[in-house]
Protein backbone atom coordinates (compact mmCIF):
# COMPACT_ATOMS: atom_id res chain seq x y z
CA UNK A 1 0.00 0.00 0.00
CA UNK A 2 1.69 3.19 -1.21
CA UNK A 3 0.54 6.14 0.92
CA UNK A 4 1.12 9.89 0.56
CA UNK A 5 0.29 12.58 3.14
CA UNK A 6 -0.96 16.13 2.54
CA UNK A 7 -1.19 18.39 5.58
CA UNK A 8 0.04 21.94 6.23
CA UNK A 9 1.52 21.04 9.63
CA UNK A 10 4.96 19.47 9.27
CA UNK A 11 4.95 18.10 12.81
CA UNK A 12 1.69 16.28 12.11
CA UNK A 13 3.08 14.79 8.89
CA UNK A 14 6.21 13.60 10.68
CA UNK A 15 4.17 12.04 13.47
CA UNK A 16 1.83 10.30 11.03
CA UNK A 17 4.74 8.90 9.05
CA UNK A 18 6.31 7.44 12.19
CA UNK A 19 3.00 5.76 13.06
CA UNK A 20 2.36 4.33 9.60
CA UNK A 21 5.83 3.23 8.51
CA UNK A 22 6.04 0.21 10.88
CA UNK A 23 2.76 -1.21 9.53
CA UNK A 24 3.03 -4.27 7.34
CA UNK A 25 2.61 -3.57 3.61
CA UNK A 26 2.51 0.24 4.09
CA UNK A 27 5.08 2.44 2.38
CA UNK A 28 5.09 6.26 2.67
CA UNK A 29 5.94 7.52 -0.82
CA UNK A 30 5.50 11.29 -0.49
CA UNK A 31 4.24 14.27 1.47
CA UNK A 32 3.20 17.87 0.83
CA UNK A 33 1.65 20.89 2.54
CA UNK A 34 -0.88 22.51 0.17
CA UNK A 35 -3.72 21.68 -2.18
CA UNK A 36 -1.70 22.42 -5.31
CA UNK A 37 1.18 20.26 -4.10
CA UNK A 38 -1.24 17.41 -3.36
CA UNK A 39 -2.53 17.44 -6.93
CA UNK A 40 1.01 17.49 -8.34
CA UNK A 41 2.11 14.74 -5.96
CA UNK A 42 -0.69 12.45 -7.11
CA UNK A 43 0.03 13.28 -10.76
CA UNK A 44 3.72 12.47 -10.40
CA UNK A 45 3.77 9.34 -8.22
CA UNK A 46 0.13 8.06 -8.16
CA UNK A 47 -0.02 6.68 -4.61
CA UNK A 48 -2.64 4.08 -3.77
CA UNK A 49 -3.99 6.35 -1.01
CA UNK A 50 -3.63 10.05 -0.30
CA UNK A 51 -4.31 11.09 3.29
CA UNK A 52 -5.25 14.75 3.23
CA UNK A 53 -6.45 17.57 5.46
CA UNK A 54 -9.68 19.26 4.35
CA UNK A 55 -8.40 22.81 4.94
CA UNK A 56 -4.95 23.67 3.59
CA UNK A 57 -3.22 26.66 2.00
CA UNK A 58 -3.77 27.45 -1.66
CA UNK A 59 -6.68 25.74 -3.35
CA UNK A 60 -7.31 23.66 -0.22
CA UNK A 61 -8.32 20.06 0.24
CA UNK A 62 -11.73 20.25 -1.41
CA UNK A 63 -10.53 21.63 -4.74
CA UNK A 64 -7.49 19.33 -4.64
CA UNK A 65 -9.78 16.33 -4.19
CA UNK A 66 -11.95 17.48 -7.09
CA UNK A 67 -8.91 17.77 -9.39
CA UNK A 68 -7.49 14.44 -8.29
CA UNK A 69 -10.76 12.65 -9.05
CA UNK A 70 -10.88 14.31 -12.48
CA UNK A 71 -7.43 12.88 -13.24
CA UNK A 72 -8.83 9.33 -12.90
CA UNK A 73 -5.50 7.89 -11.82
CA UNK A 74 -6.91 5.43 -9.29
CA UNK A 75 -5.62 7.16 -6.15
CA UNK A 76 -8.14 6.89 -3.33
CA UNK A 77 -8.41 9.83 -0.94
CA UNK A 78 -8.86 9.61 2.82
CA UNK A 79 -9.65 12.90 4.56
CA UNK A 80 -8.08 13.11 8.02
CA UNK A 81 -9.04 16.49 9.38
CA UNK A 82 -9.56 18.74 12.35
CA UNK A 83 -12.56 20.16 10.46
CA UNK A 84 -14.86 17.19 10.84
CA UNK A 85 -18.07 19.14 11.49
CA UNK A 86 -20.66 20.10 8.87
CA UNK A 87 -20.48 20.84 6.02
CA UNK A 88 -17.00 19.36 5.44
CA UNK A 89 -17.91 15.64 5.55
CA UNK A 90 -20.75 16.04 3.06
CA UNK A 91 -18.72 18.25 0.73
CA UNK A 92 -15.66 15.99 0.74
CA UNK A 93 -17.63 12.78 0.32
CA UNK A 94 -19.61 14.28 -2.56
CA UNK A 95 -16.33 15.31 -4.19
CA UNK A 96 -15.17 11.70 -4.15
CA UNK A 97 -13.39 10.99 -0.84
CA UNK A 98 -13.24 7.28 -0.03
CA UNK A 99 -12.76 7.85 3.68
CA UNK A 100 -13.43 10.60 6.20
CA UNK A 101 -11.87 10.69 9.67
CA UNK A 102 -11.60 13.29 12.39
CA UNK A 103 -8.18 13.78 13.97
CA UNK A 104 -9.69 12.43 17.20
CA UNK A 105 -9.69 8.85 15.89
CA UNK A 106 -7.42 6.19 17.30
CA UNK A 107 -4.51 4.85 15.31
CA UNK A 108 -6.29 1.49 15.13
CA UNK A 109 -9.26 3.12 13.40
CA UNK A 110 -6.99 4.93 10.96
CA UNK A 111 -5.32 1.60 10.12
CA UNK A 112 -8.73 -0.01 9.62
CA UNK A 113 -9.87 2.84 7.38
CA UNK A 114 -6.78 2.64 5.16
CA UNK A 115 -7.14 -1.09 4.65
CA UNK A 116 -10.83 -0.89 3.84
CA UNK A 117 -10.31 1.97 1.42
CA UNK A 118 -7.39 0.15 -0.21
CA UNK A 119 -9.71 -2.75 -1.00
CA UNK A 120 -12.31 -0.47 -2.55
CA UNK A 121 -14.64 0.20 0.35
CA UNK A 122 -15.66 3.49 1.97
CA UNK A 123 -15.11 4.38 5.59
CA UNK A 124 -16.47 7.15 7.83
CA UNK A 125 -15.46 7.37 11.48
CA UNK A 126 -18.22 6.89 14.04
CA UNK A 127 -18.54 10.47 15.33
CA UNK A 128 -18.85 11.87 11.80
CA UNK A 129 -21.29 9.11 10.78
CA UNK A 130 -23.43 9.95 13.81
CA UNK A 131 -23.46 13.63 12.90
CA UNK A 132 -24.45 12.85 9.31
CA UNK A 133 -27.25 10.59 10.58
CA UNK A 134 -28.56 13.33 12.87
CA UNK A 135 -28.75 15.72 9.94
CA UNK A 136 -30.46 13.12 7.76
CA UNK A 137 -33.19 12.53 10.33
CA UNK A 138 -33.59 16.18 11.27
CA UNK A 139 -32.23 15.69 14.79
CA UNK A 140 -29.64 18.44 14.37
CA UNK A 141 -29.79 21.88 12.82
CA UNK A 142 -28.19 21.86 9.38
CA UNK A 143 -25.31 24.25 8.71
CA UNK A 144 -26.27 27.09 6.34
CA UNK A 145 -23.14 26.20 4.35
CA UNK A 146 -24.80 22.95 3.27
CA UNK A 147 -26.64 25.04 0.66
CA UNK A 148 -23.39 25.78 -1.18
CA UNK A 149 -22.15 23.82 -4.16
CA UNK A 150 -18.63 22.42 -4.17
CA UNK A 151 -17.29 25.38 -6.17
CA UNK A 152 -19.14 27.89 -3.97
CA UNK A 153 -17.76 26.21 -0.86
CA UNK A 154 -14.22 26.42 -2.18
CA UNK A 155 -14.54 30.11 -3.08
CA UNK A 156 -16.14 30.85 0.29
CA UNK A 157 -13.22 29.20 2.09
CA UNK A 158 -10.71 31.26 0.12
CA UNK A 159 -12.62 34.52 0.68
CA UNK A 160 -12.87 34.07 4.46
CA UNK A 161 -9.14 33.32 4.50
CA UNK A 162 -8.57 36.76 2.96
CA UNK A 163 -7.90 35.87 -0.68
CA UNK A 164 -9.16 38.50 -3.13
CA UNK A 165 -11.01 37.84 -6.40
CA UNK A 166 -7.86 38.05 -8.53
CA UNK A 167 -5.98 35.57 -6.33
CA UNK A 168 -8.92 33.17 -6.30
CA UNK A 169 -9.35 33.47 -10.06
CA UNK A 170 -5.69 32.61 -10.65
CA UNK A 171 -5.76 29.61 -8.29
CA UNK A 172 -8.97 28.16 -9.72
CA UNK A 173 -8.35 29.08 -13.39
CA UNK A 174 -11.40 31.34 -13.52
CA UNK A 175 -11.93 34.97 -14.43
CA UNK A 176 -12.27 37.52 -11.64
CA UNK A 177 -15.75 38.30 -13.00
CA UNK A 178 -16.76 34.66 -12.57
CA UNK A 179 -15.38 34.61 -9.04
CA UNK A 180 -17.42 37.68 -8.13
CA UNK A 181 -20.52 36.07 -9.65
CA UNK A 182 -19.97 33.10 -7.34
CA UNK A 183 -19.49 35.45 -4.38
CA UNK A 184 -22.86 37.12 -4.92
CA UNK A 185 -24.52 33.75 -5.40
CA UNK A 186 -23.04 32.68 -2.05
CA UNK A 187 -24.35 35.87 -0.42
CA UNK A 188 -27.85 35.06 -1.70
CA UNK A 189 -27.76 31.46 -0.47
CA UNK A 190 -26.49 32.46 2.98
CA UNK A 191 -28.79 35.50 3.17
CA UNK A 192 -25.92 37.86 3.92
CA UNK A 193 -24.67 41.11 2.41
CA UNK A 194 -20.89 40.86 2.07
CA UNK A 195 -17.53 39.31 2.88
CA UNK A 196 -17.51 40.56 6.49
CA UNK A 197 -20.85 38.92 7.24
CA UNK A 198 -19.67 35.73 5.55
CA UNK A 199 -16.51 35.68 7.66
CA UNK A 200 -18.49 36.18 10.87
CA UNK A 201 -20.85 33.38 9.87
CA UNK A 202 -17.90 31.10 9.07
CA UNK A 203 -16.44 31.76 12.53
CA UNK A 204 -19.79 31.14 14.21
CA UNK A 205 -20.23 27.79 12.47
CA UNK A 206 -16.66 26.62 12.98
CA UNK A 207 -15.58 26.90 9.34
CA UNK A 208 -12.60 28.99 10.44
CA UNK A 209 -11.09 29.27 13.91
CA UNK A 210 -12.19 31.96 16.32
CA UNK A 211 -9.20 34.23 17.04
CA UNK A 212 -8.53 35.90 20.36
CA UNK A 213 -9.30 39.58 20.70
CA UNK A 214 -6.63 41.77 19.17
CA UNK A 215 -5.39 38.94 16.93
CA UNK A 216 -8.07 38.86 14.27
CA UNK A 217 -7.14 38.26 10.63
CA UNK A 218 -7.50 41.24 8.29
CA UNK A 219 -10.97 41.44 6.80
CA UNK A 220 -11.85 42.72 3.32
CA UNK A 221 -12.41 46.48 3.38
CA UNK A 222 -16.01 47.66 3.59
CA UNK A 223 -17.75 50.95 4.11
CA UNK A 224 -17.66 51.83 7.79
CA UNK A 225 -21.42 51.92 8.15
CA UNK A 226 -21.84 48.53 6.49
CA UNK A 227 -19.23 46.91 8.74
CA UNK A 228 -20.83 48.31 11.89
CA UNK A 229 -24.31 47.23 10.81
CA UNK A 230 -23.14 43.73 9.82
CA UNK A 231 -21.24 43.17 13.05
CA UNK A 232 -24.18 44.31 15.15
CA UNK A 233 -26.54 42.01 13.28
CA UNK A 234 -24.40 38.89 12.92
CA UNK A 235 -21.93 38.99 15.82
CA UNK A 236 -22.01 35.73 17.87
CA UNK A 237 -24.36 35.84 20.84
CA UNK A 238 -21.76 34.17 23.07
CA UNK A 239 -18.09 34.78 23.53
Amino acid sequence: MRVAIADHHQLFREGLKKLLEPLANVKIVGECSSGEEAVELVRSITPDILITEAVMPGIGGLEALHRIKQMQVGTRVVVLTGHSHAPFPTQMLRAGASGFLSKNVTFEELDLCLRRVYFGRRYICEDVAQELAHYSFGAAKESPFHALSQREMQIMLMVVNCANAIQIAKSLSLSAKTVNSYRYRIFDKLNINGDVAMTLMAVEHGIIARHSSGNLPPLPSRRRGEVAQTQQTLAPAHE
